[in-house]
């Protein structure tokens, strides 16, 4: 099997967040310094190859991911880690009650390797 492959083999996700006006360099910082637990749980869940970017024109976060087959992401929000995140990250961005973040799901429409 090639890499190109295994590359299909992956699920891939996307999704956007949105960022209160004059926090990018404060969210850029805090994902520079990203707890190494939390990059651990997020890989030990199958997350991988995470991107973020940002439209300044909108201040909207555009988040893309793969994720390995039998991954366990959608159990993330219940690790104690993610929640600590999301409590840290929370007085920067749009989120819920819960300060898990407020998020918009993404079709997919076309896609090329």
């Amino acid at each position: 099997m090639s890499a190109r492959d295994n590359a299909w083999s992956y699920e891939r996700a996307a999704f956007t967040m949105k960022l209160h006006p004059g926090k990018e360099a404060e969210y850029k910082r805090r994902h520079d310094e990203l707890w190494p637990e939390l990059a651990k749980e997020l890989a030990d869940a199958g997350v991988m190859d995470y991107s973020i970017f940002l439209d300044r024109a909108t201040n909207t976060l555009f988040a893309f991911q793969r994720k390995a087959p039998g991954n366990t992401a959608d159990g993330l929000a219940a690790k104690a880690i993610v929640r600590r995140w999301w409590d840290y990250m929370a007085d920067i961005m749009d989120v819920n009650a819960d300060n898990s973040p407020v998020v918009g799901g993404l079709v997919e429409l076309f896609h090329l390797d």
